[in-house]
């Protein structure tokens, strides 16, 4: 029996030193894990021992804004106050100080009359429901999801058309609270606000636009809104440009505003003045419309008998001008008053109006003394005058003699080339003559001994005989008068 009972002691003996074993191995485990546990969460909470060189180190004073164990509804007692009314409730008016900063001027639109603007608004004030205690005197910064949760001014913008707060890639919102309860609240805004402008003095004028903040439902004895730092309140990126315009300064102002069924409200004005650069308009406007006021000139140089070259030029300039004066007006508001841009316009098409009537007075003139001297040469003829036509001994003489002009001898069109002989003559003494000095039209018309040289001069002298009174004086009275009217319209508006 006993020597059947030693085996079996024996494995039971062994079976307990192997779990003697195993639960040593488990607790020397899990003695591990605490002092882990136990590291970690003093190096949280500031009071973890370090040990160099034998020494111990200070222990590190708690904070409790770095202290993970407290939550921040609990460390801002958002839950023990009601946020819904603002500090101070039922006493004085609380300050509230603005700064802002500018990123950006977008747009200017003189179709809409408004702005586009991104900025940095800023807000200060204190509300004593939100201090904590710290010992390092240090502030905590949240973002934009505890704003919803205590009191933040109502600030909006006056006359904005559009406005949006950005929210790439999260809210652009910040929010810093101090232990003492001052409260610095910061967010990125592009607005849209209107601006009245006077386009009178367009495009040499200057505008001065404004962007205006107000408190929606807080009065000026509830909340009162001012510039943290005065004019330094407003501060601006130095690259800021536009295309049209010249921004020449900011400043700020403020001041109350009223409202019959409100009351009295605290308004602050960010006011920026910009003046328009006029070197696009010289060379997409003033510069083509005086090239077509000078291009109608050309019209009192060309023969007056060209009907076709006057007629087209005329027109050709005139729809120009009512091509730039349609464009410049598609770009600009329907104002009921004249613009600078405007008079000049509407000058210059006057002048290229009347280079066209011009010449319709030229050409009725022309028609009249033509048609005069017709009925004289008719009346001569029926009067069955000698074939000199009108013209007298001494231009008759003149022509026989060759220095004739061809005006002259247009003049002669419709006359029969026969001698001069009268009619009451017998039949043999109307032969015509073998002598070429009897014919009045054809002497030395056809002759060649006149040359190349002088039938240029004639047509030169033809030119000048055949121009007209009227433009002569055209040639002087309408660049002198454009000349002076720019001298006058330059030096009232520059």
């Amino acid at each position: 029996m006993d020597a059947v009972r030693m085996p079996y002691l024996n494995r039971t003996l062994l079976l307990l030193l192997l779990l003697l074993v195993l639960l040593l191995l488990l607790g020397q485990i899990r003695t591990a894990e605490a002092r882990k546990h136990r590291q970690r969460v003093r190096r949280w909470t500031g009071t973890e021992e370090t040990q160099k060189h034998g020494a111990s180190l200070p222990k590190k004073p708690p904070d409790v804004t770095k202290s993970r164990k407290t939550k921040t509804e609990h460390l801002l007692k958002v839950d023990d106050h009601d946020f819904t009314m603002r500090p101070a409730f039922g006493g004085p008016a609380i300050p509230v100080g603005v700064d802002v900063q500018v990123e950006s001027l977008d747009s200017i639109s003189e179709v809409d009359m408004d702005f586009t603007m991104t900025l940095y608004l800023r807000h200060y004030w204190k509300d004593e429901r939100l201090s904590f205690s710290s010992s390092t005197n240090k502030s905590m910064t949240f973002d934009g999801r505890l704003v919803k949760k205590i009191w933040v001014p109502d600030v909006f913008f006056v006359h904005s058309k559009r406005s949006f707060i950005h929210d790439t890639t999260t809210d652009n919102i910040m929010l810093r609270v101090f232990p003492d309860g001052h409260v610095l609240y910061s967010l990125r805004v592009t607005v849209t606000a209107a601006c009245n402008m006077d386009f009178s003095r367009f495009p040499l004028d200057s505008q001065t636009c404004s962007l205006e903040l107000e408190s929606y439902a807080y009065t000026d004895e509830d909340l009162m809104l001012y510039w943290k730092s005065g004019d330094e309140s407003l501060s601006t990126d130095d690259r800021i440009s536009l295309s049209q315009f010249l921004i020449q300064k900011f400043h700020t102002t403020s001041r109350l505003a009223f409202y019959s069924s409100t009351g009295w409200y605290n308004r602050l004005y960010i006011n920026f003045t910009l003046r328009r650069h006029i070197f696009f308009f010289l060379l997409q406007t003033y510069f083509p419309a005086t090239l077509m006021v000078m291009l109608s000139w050309v019209s009192f140089w060309i023969d007056r008998r060209a009907v076709p070259a006057r007629v087209s030029l005329g027109i050709t300039t005139v729809l120009t001008m009512s091509t730039i004066i349609t464009g410049v007006n598609a770009s600009m508001p329907r104002v009921s008053y004249i613009k600078a841009v405007d008079i000049y316009l509407w000058v210059s098409f006057v002048f290229v109006f009347l280079s066209v009537l011009e010449y319709a007075a030229v050409n009725y003139l022309s028609t009249v003394q033509d048609r005069r001297e017709r009925k004289m040469r008719e009346r001569a003829r029926s009067q069955s005058l000698p074939c000199t036509c009108s013209i007298s001994q001494t231009r008759t003489m003149t022509m026989l003699d060759g220095t004739y002009s061809e005006a002259d001898t247009n003049s002669l069109a419709g006359y029969t080339e026969e001698p001069m002989v009268p009619e009451d003559e017998p039949e043999e003494k109307q032969k015509v003559p073998e002598k070429s000095e009897h014919m009045v039209v054809h002497l030395s018309m056809s002759s060649e001994s006149a040359g190349i040289k002088k039938r240029k001069s004639l047509r030169a002298l033809n030119i000048i005989q055949n121009t007209h009174a009227i433009d002569k004086y055209s040639r002087m009275i309408f660049p002198g008068s454009y000349i002076f009217f720019n001298l006058i319209y330059w030096s009232v508006y520059c």
